[in-house]
């Protein structure tokens, strides 16, 4: 299949283009850009006029909720939905049920997603058995089914012993560790962000600290060690500070932020919505605007969509017993122009937060997985068509994820993918 996009804007994040160029693809890469090669003949040529050409968005966290939980979402629904927000590679967290802590495992996830041929899957291994950080799970058998790197998800190893030994393992084989930081002791029942919000409303409060100590047990352990640290989700603008003195200090470390803590406060959560239920939880307005500086500075290296599609049941309920998360695939890429046009961010900064800079968190972790997150000659067709001018009101009817639980739930946003295309093939047309 050799494709022809023409007239469109070409941003390319990586390699700070976003100048008119003509695009053409064939046997699934990126052939050349602005003139055509010689004899290139297309088998379909697409008119571009009006429409942004971007890199595929790399998504670092996205629970597509199979094995396990199906009735909250499946592959089939999610990887649509992805396409759907201009989402091309999407990184999976090993919680679901079983966990991902066996080879067998990751490989049928694998072989689900191939049959979809849809988005590209990236699975993360169990960091432990059973996620129940008490044993090493086997990293090495996990890379060869197909993890790119290996995490606890939200379940934190409360044995630093154990976290110390995986570390070692890890700096052995070159394997990265992708960890959100919280104290399992200072966040025990907490629901919301500590402070007088959280007080005022009479929820169980998780501080600051639950997330700063972490930090400083996994930095005191990697200085002995070496790993290679991603952070995941960080929230509060003390860990960040944190983060940025690890760098200085010359320690492997990349981090990322979901994009609800790029917009939302605690205060939002306003008369006990669910819907703000998140983890970690939204925090202050301090907290907010130091996150949008370190995207701005790039001690932040992408954004997230966090996707964690929950069910009726899930959310029909008192916020403190409510359960965590929200819908995020088809809103990453307007958050993220939101965010560029709140902060007059030149377009190719802010989007490289959610192409380059996702993509090179995962090549650090595994060096041998196929580019992604540009639009370079020789790179994997991977690109969506954005109306960047469109805006749009997100919605039950305007979502195509099974879960359609969000805080953005009726706000307007600007940005909307007409296209999307993955390996060369066009996967996904908004009026198809």
């Amino acid at each position: 299949m050799k494709l022809h996009i023409k007239n469109g804007r070409l941003v390319d994040p990586a390699a700070g283009v976003d100048e008119q160029r003509d695009l053409y693809v064939a046997g699934g890469r990126i052939v050349a850009a602005g003139r055509a090669p010689d004899g290139f003949e297309a088998n379909r040529t697409v008119d571009a006029a009006g429409l942004a050409v971007l890199p595929g968005l790399v998504d670092l966290a996205a629970r597509l909720r199979e094995p396990g939980f199906e009735y909250r979402a499946t592959l089939e629904t999610e990887m649509r939905a992805a396409l759907a927000g201009g989402v091309t590679s999407l990184v999976l967290p090993p919680d679901t049920d079983p966990p991902l802590d066996e080879p067998g495992l990751v490989e049928m996830l694998k072989h689900r997603a191939r049959q979809l041929n849809h988005a590209h899957l990236y699975p993360l291994g169990a960091m432990t058995v059973g996620l129940k950080g008490e044993v090493v799970t086997e990293m090495a058998e996990l890379t060869e089914a197909g993890c790119v790197a290996f995490s606890q998800a939200d379940v934190p190893v409360v044995d630093s012993t154990v976290l110390l030994r995986t570390m070692q393992y890890a700096r052995t084989f070159g394997y990265a560790l992708w960890l959100r930081p919280q104290d399992p002791w200072l966040s025990r029942g907490g629901v919301a962000a500590s402070g007088p919000y959280a007080s005022r409303l009479g929820l169980a409060g998780i501080p600051v600290q639950a997330e700063t100590v972490a930090l400083h047990t996994l930095f005191e352990l990697q200085r002995s060690v070496g790993a290679r640290i991603h952070l995941c989700r960080l929230s509060s603008a003390a860990g960040l500070e944190l983060v940025r003195a690890a760098r200085r200090e010359g320690l492997p470390v990349t981090c990322d932020v979901s994009a609800n803590h790029v917009h939302l406060t605690d205060v939002d959560i306003g008369y006990y919505d669910s819907n703000y239920r998140l983890e970690p939880p939204l925090r202050g307005q301090r907290d907010r605007d130091a996150i949008r500086a370190a995207l701005a500075d790039g001690t932040v290296d992408a954004i997230c969509s966090d996707h964690t599609p929950v069910d009726d049941d899930g959310k029909m309920l008192p916020f403190g017993e409510a359960e965590p998360g929200a819908t995020g695939l088809e809103l990453l890429l307007s958050l993220t122009l939101k965010w560029a046009e709140e902060a007059r961010l030149p377009l190719v900064q802010a989007l490289h937060r959610v192409t380059a800079g996702p993509a090179a968190v995962l090549a650090a972790g595994a060096p041998a997985m196929p580019a992604c997150g540009r639009l370079s000659v020789g790179s994997p067709a991977d690109f969506c068509l954005v109306d960047l001018d469109a805006r749009w009101r997100v919605g039950r009817d305007t979502l195509l994820s099974q879960s359609v639980h969000t805080p953005f739930d009726g706000m307007e946003l600007p940005g909307r993918v007409r296209a999307t295309v993955v390996g060369g093939r066009m996967v996904w047309e908004q009026d198809a």
